[in-house]
C-alpha cells in the first residue's frame, strides 16, 4: 500500500475548527465514528478495507483526492459512505460522474436497496422522471446524484446544481480524463470546469487502474488543489491467475466453465464473430451462455446484460464493450480467449472477477497473432501515445510468456511489489507449469535455426524445421539439409511453437513485417554466445491430467460453510430477485450467503451479524431467509446459531465454525457418549430417535469438538480414501464438486464425515 501524501487523517482543510470547538484530531475521530455507523446501518459492515477510511475522511474533510483502488477493493464505497454522512448532517447531495448508464442504474438500485437515497440523470431519462429527480434534489431528499459527463457539463444542468448544496463531486473511472490512460475519453476533459462552478465543493477522482503519470495528469486536468494521493495495493489475492498459449480455445474455456458449473463468468473475445461462435458452442455444450457485443441492437444488449445480472444466464461471452457497465460482485471467473491490447485493460477486465472478495479464477489465452493484431492498430496514434501503448502491450505479452509469479508481475508493472515469492494463487506458484531442463541449449537450438533460415521465416516454418517436418514447404526449400533440421524432433511441434513465442516475449527474438518474420535481437546474439539464458516453460507433467487444485484462499472461503444450504440460499435469492425485478446481487451477494450458511442464524439479531446484512435488507428480506435457513437446518440436522462467522469489512468474509467457535446443541451433546462408544450414524439415530441425517450432523459436531481425525471409525476405508483424494483435488468442504468428482461413489454424509475429520486434523 502506498500513500503518496502525508497523513490524511489530519490533513489541512479549509474548515475553521473554531466553529466547532474541536481539534483536527477530535474532528477526525468524530468523522470515523459517523462513517462506522453509516457502514453498519446501511451496508452491514463493521470495518474498513485498506485505504477506505482515509479516502472517506477526505470526502468529509473537504480535501481533494485521487484514489486508486483495485476492482473489488471497495472503491465506490469511498464516496458513497461520506455522501450518506453529509446528507445526514445537512441534506447536501454528492454529484457522482459515471461514464455508463447501466453502471449508474446498478449503483442507484444497490444504494436504494440499502436505504441510501440516490438517483441518476442522463439523456435517456423521460422528462417526467427528470422532473421528479429535480424535485427530490430541491427537497434535499438525495444523498447521491449520478450523471454522465456530457449531461453534467451542460449549462442548464450546471445552473440548476449551482442552486443546490453540493457536498462534493466524485469522478468515477477518472483515468478517462488522461490521454496517458488506457481509456481516454474526450468528454471527460470538460470536467475540469467543475472546479470553477463548484468552488466550495471538494473534487475526488476514483479509478482502479492508474500509474503515477496518469494519477498526476488526473489531478492536473481536474484542477485539484493539493490532492491526497491514495494508492492501494494492485494485488488481488483472491484471484487465481493463469496464462496459457491458445490451443483448442473452446476446450480450454470449457475446462474453466466446468470448474465453475452454475456460477457466473465472463469470456472475452477480440472479435464479434468469435463472440457469436463461442457463445453458440458453449450453448451446444449445455452451458447457459449469451453473447454481447456492439453489433447487437441496444435492446438485445440490454436483454443480455439483464439476463446475466439476474442469473438467468451463467456465462456472458463478450467483446471488451461489456463489463464497465456492470457491478456484479459474484463473477467467479474471467477468461480472455484472446489477449487484450494493454496490461491496464487486462488488469481491469480480469478484475471483474471476485469483486465480493471471494476466490475466483482468471485465465489468459494468448498468441502471437493477438499481439500482432493489436500492434497493427497503434499505427495512427501520435508518437508519444503510441510509444506508451506499445510499452503496455509488450508488458502484457511478457506477462503471458514469463515465468514470474503472475501476481508479482502485475503489481510490479504498477511500481509495487509483493513480499512473498510464492503467492499460492497462480499457475507458476501452484506448479502447473515448470521450467524445462537446460533452457540455454534449447534456446540456442531455436535461435540457431532462425539464423540458418537467414531470418526470413516465421515461427510456424521454424518449428517445422526444428521438429523434422517433411512438409512440402520444408522439402522444396531444401531446409531438410540444414544442420538444425530435426534438432527438436523429440518434442511436439506445439511445444516448440510455444518456446519460440516465449523467446519473443523475453526479447531474444523479434517479429517484424506483415508476415511476422523472426529476427534475432541483441539479446538473442548474447544467448547464442551463452552470455544470457532464457526461462522456458512447459506444462507440468505431474498436474497435466489433474483437476486444478483450489488455492488456500478458496478453501478459506468455504471453511465452515454448509454448501447445500449455500446453494439453497442462492436459489431463494434468485426467486426474491425475480419477484422484485432486480439483479440477484442487489438482494444479497455470495459473501453474505456464505456467511449465512456458515453461521446458520435463526433470529434477526443473528442474521444482522452476517456480512452485508444492514437494517434495510434485514427488514426487506430477513424473514424470508430466516425461514429458509431454519427449515433447511431442521431437515438436515445442522447446528444452528453458530458463533464466530465471517468478519465483515467492505464485503470481506472470514472466520469459521471449524475454527473452535461453535455452538453445540443439547441434543448433539447427548449423542457424544454414543459416538465415543463406537456407535455409527444409523445406530445412534435409532438410539436417539432422530433421522440419520440429524445423527450425522451430531457426529460432525463430535468429530470437531474432540478433534477425531480418523474417519474409518464410521466410513469404509476405501470410501474414506476416495473422499480424501477428492477433497485434495477440489478443496476441503467443497462437497458438491467432490461428490461430482467421484461420480456419486461416496455419499454426501460420508463426505461430510471425512471433511470434518480432515478439518479436525488440521486444527489439532
Amino acid at each position: 500500500m502506498n500513500t503518496e501524501q502525508a497523513d490524511t487523517d489530519t490533513a489541512d482543510t479549509d474548515t475553521d475548527t473554531a466553529d466547532t470547538g474541536r481539534s483536527d484530531t477530535e474532528r477526525a475521530e468524530g468523522d470515523e465514528a459517523e462513517l462506522r455507523a453509516v457502514l453498519r446501518d446501511f451496508w452491514g459492515y463493521d470495518s474498513f478495507r485498506p485505504l477506505q477510511k482515509e479516502a472517506m475522511q477526505c470526502g468529509l474533510a473537504g480535501r481533494d483526492s485521487v484514489v486508486v483502488l483495485p476492482t473489488g477493493g471497495g472503491k465506490s464505497l469511498c464516496y458513497q459512505a461520506p455522501a450518506a454522512v453529509l446528507h445526514r448532517r445537512t441534506g447536501a447531495v454528492a454529484v457522482v460522474v459515471s461514464p455508463l448508464i447501466a453502471l449508474m442504474k446498478d449503483q442507484v438500485d444497490a444504494l436504494t436497496a440499502i436505504g441510501v437515497p440516490a438517483a441518476f440523470v442522463n439523456s435517456t431519462l423521460p422528462p417526467e422522471e427528470k422532473i421528479a429527480v429535480s424535485r427530490r434534489l430541491r427537497d434535499k431528499e438525495l444523498a447521491c446524484l449520478y450523471a454522465a459527463p456530457e449531461t453534467l457539463v451542460t449549462d442548464r444542468m450546471l445552473d440548476f446544481l449551482s442552486e443546490l448544496d453540493v457536498s462534493f463531486v466524485a469522478i468515477d473511472e477518472a483515468h478517462c480524463v488522461s490521454q496517458w490512460g488506457h481509456d481516454f475519453r474526450p468528454e471527460y476533459r470538460q470536467l475540469g470546469m467543475l472546479r470553477e462552478r463548484f468552488p466550495d465543493a471538494a473534487m475526488h477522482g476514483y479509478t482502479a487502474t492508474a500509474g503515477q503519470k496518469v494519477r498526476e495528469d488526473v489531478a492536473f486536468q481536474l484542477n485539484l488543489h493539493d490532492p491526497a494521493m491514495l494508492v492501494g495495493s494492485f494485488d488481488r489475492p483472491n484471484l487465481t491467475f493463469r496464462a496459457r498459449p491458445a490451443s483448442g480455445t473452446l476446450g480450454q474455456i470449457r475446462e474453466v466453465v466446468k470448474r465453475h458449473d452454475g456460477e457466473s463468468g465472463i469470456v472475452y473475445c477480440i472479435s464479434r464473430k468469435k463472440v457469436d461462435e463461442t457463445a453458440d458452442a458453449l450453448r451446444g455444450l449445455g452451458v447457459r451462455a449469451i453473447a454481447y457485443h456492439a453489433g447487437m441492437s441496444k435492446e438485445e444488449r440490454t436483454a443480455a446484460q439483464d439476463a446475466f445480472l439476474a442469473d438467468r444466464e451463467d456465462v456472458v461471452v463478450a467483446t471488451v464493450a461489456f463489463g464497465m457497465g456492470i457491478d456484479k460482485p459474484d463473477v467467479r471467473f474471467v477468461v480472455h480467449a484472446g489477449m487484450p491490447k494493454s496490461i491496464e485493460h487486462y488488469q481491469q477486465e480480469a478484475g471483474r472477477a471476485g469483486r465480493d472478495g471471494l476466490a475466483s479464477e482468471c485465465l489468459l489465452l494468448h498468441s502471437g497473432g493477438d499481439y500482432r493484431f493489436w500492434k497493427s492498430t497503434l499505427g495512427e496514434l501520435p508518437p508519444e501515445p503510441r510509444a506508451n501503448a506499445e510499452q503496455s502491450l509488450n508488458a502484457l505479452y511478457d506477462y503471458a510468456q514469463g515465468a514470474l509469479c503472475r501476481h508479482k508481475a502485475l503489481v510490479r508493472y504498477f511500481d509495487q511489489d509483493l513480499e512473498s515469492d510464492d503467492c499460492g494463487a497462480c499457475d507458476i506458484c501452484l506448479g502447473e507449469v515448470e521450467t524445462v531442463d537446460d533452457p540455454l541449449i534449447l534456446g540456442q537450438k531455436i535461435v540457431s535455426c532462425v539464423y540458418r533460415l537467414e531470418q526470413r521465416f516465421g515461427g510456424n516454418h521454424t518449428a517445422d524445421v526444428l521438429t523434422g517436418s517433411k512438409s512440402e514447404a520444408v522439402l522444396s526449400k531444401g531446409h531438410d539439409s540444414l544442420s538444425t533440421y530435426g534438432l527438436l524432433s523429440d518434442h511436439p511441434k506445439k511445444a516448440v511453437r510455444d518456446w519460440i513465442e516465449q523467446l519473443v516475449g523475453q526479447g531474444f527474438l523479434a517479429k517484424v513485417g506483415e508476415y511476422a518474420t523472426l529476427r534475432i535481437t541483441e539479446a538473442g546474439q548474447q544467448l547464442l554466445k551463452g552470455e544470457r539464458k532464457p526461462v522456458l516453460l512447459a506444462p507440468a507433467k505431474k498436474v497435466a491430467a489433474e483437476r486444478p487444485k483450489r488455492t488456500s484462499s478458496a478453501a478459506d472461503d468455504w471453511e465452515g460453510v454448509d454448501e447445500e444450504l449455500f446453494e439453497h440460499l442462492r436459489g431463494v435469492r434468485g426467486e426474491v430477485a425475480r419477484e422484485i425485478g432486480k439483479p440477484a446481487y442487489i438482494v444479497f451477494n455470495d459473501a453474505s450467503l456464505k456467511d449465512m450458511a456458515r453461521r446458520r442464524p435463526t433470529t434477526e439479531e443473528g442474521l444482522s451479524h452476517c456480512v452485508g446484512v444492514g437494517p434495510k435488507k434485514l427488514e426487506d428480506f430477513g424473514e424470508r431467509f430466516l425461514e429458509e435457513i431454519g427449515a433447511h437446518c431442521a431437515e438436515h440436522g445442522l447446528t444452528v446459531d453458530v458463533e464466530g462467522g465471517g468478519a465483515s469489512g467492505g464485503g470481506a468474509s472470514g472466520g469459521s465454525m471449524f475454527g473452535g467457535s461453535r455452538s453445540i446443541s443439547r441434543n448433539a451433546a447427548a449423542a457424544f457418549p454414543l459416538f465415543r462408544d463406537g456407535l455409527g450414524v444409523a445406530d445412534a439415530a435409532r438410539e436417539l430417535r432422530v433421522t440419520e441425517s440429524t445423527a450425522a450432523g451430531y457426529l460432525r459436531d463430535y468429530i470437531l469438538e474432540t478433534k477425531h481425525d480418523d474417519p474409518t471409525t464410521w466410513v469404509e476405508p476405501a470410501a474414506a480414501r476416495q473422499a480424501r483424494e477428492a477433497f485434495e483435488a477440489c478443496g476441503l468442504h467443497r462437497l458438491k464438486p467432490a461428490f461430482e468428482h467421484l461420480d456419486g461413489a461416496v455419499s454426501y454424509d460420508d463426505l461430510k464425515i471425512v471433511a470434518a475429520c480432515m478439518a479436525a486434523g488440521q486444527s489439532a
